[in-house]
């Protein structure tokens, strides 16, 4: 997996984290840009609350860092992604609360922006009947906020749940990993952690090309496959 480490902007973030921004978010912006055509209010608005959604994610796993006492050196926003690092380690029980506020945070922003989304369109569709050009009312400013409202929505669910997949480093396999040591012993869980994740890895480019060809926005993101295999061979520890 391809992870960018080298910051070309930086900024001081919520709870004193500093936030770095990669050299590789610029091939993202310029890619979701040339895909939005001759209109890039679209594809600008997608690009700004992607970033916010994932910023918001890292600094879930940030705060659950802080309020355990695990200290973070920064937060990075990439191509693929973003990160969190900490200044320590943390113990497998620190880590448990850590990794999952991430898709806790995604799934909370899910669920308040569909309602806030659902609730403008009620309005918007039980004023319509009172116009006589509703047309004018779905192109009104609040039609435009409850469609980003839609769209932020859609984002956050999408990153829920892209997380949850078991691989590394996504926050699903780091909690696969967690939960099996809670049931195993450590070799046991890195074996099955690594297998699981190996199979996963194989299948992930062709799953890629699938998704493009639907025209799914996609994250420049692939799990190692070395990674997974030195995992499954106990390897790593």
């Amino acid at each position: 997996m391809f992870q960018d480490t080298n910051p070309v902007f930086e900024f001081r973030g919520p709870f004193g984290v500093p936030v770095q921004i990669g050299g590789s978010l610029v091939l993202r912006l310029a890619c979701y840009l040339y895909t939005g055509g001759g209109d890039i209010a679209w594809p600008a608005m997608f690009i700004i609350l992607l970033m916010l959604s994932i910023l918001l994610h890292e600094l879930g796993h940030a705060w659950a860092s802080l309020i355990q006492g695990v200290p973070v050196r920064r937060i990075m926003l990439y191509g693929g992604g973003g990160f969190c690092e900490r200044a320590r380690s943390a113990t497998a029980h620190e880590q448990e609360l850590i990794v999952a506020m991430g898709p806790i945070v995604n799934l909370v922003l899910w669920a308040l922006a569909a309602l806030a989304s659902n609730a403008l369109w009620d309005s918007l569709f039980a004023t319509a009947s009172a116009f006589s050009n509703p047309e004018l009312l779905f192109n009104s400013p609040k039609a435009r906020i409850a469609e980003y409202l839609s769209l932020f929505a859609y984002i956050n669910g999408f990153l829920a749940i892209f997380n949850l997949i078991p691989v590394q480093p996504l926050d699903g396999g780091k909690l696969l990993h967690l939960a099996l040591l809670r049931l195993t012993p450590q070799h046991v869980a890195m074996t099955l952690t690594g297998g699981i994740g190996l199979v996963l890895s194989v299948l992930w480019v062709p799953a890629m090309v699938i998704a493009f060809g639907l025209g799914w926005w996609l994250l420049f993101f692939i799990p190692s496959i070395p990674l997974h295999y030195a995992m499954m061979r106990g390897q790593l520890v």
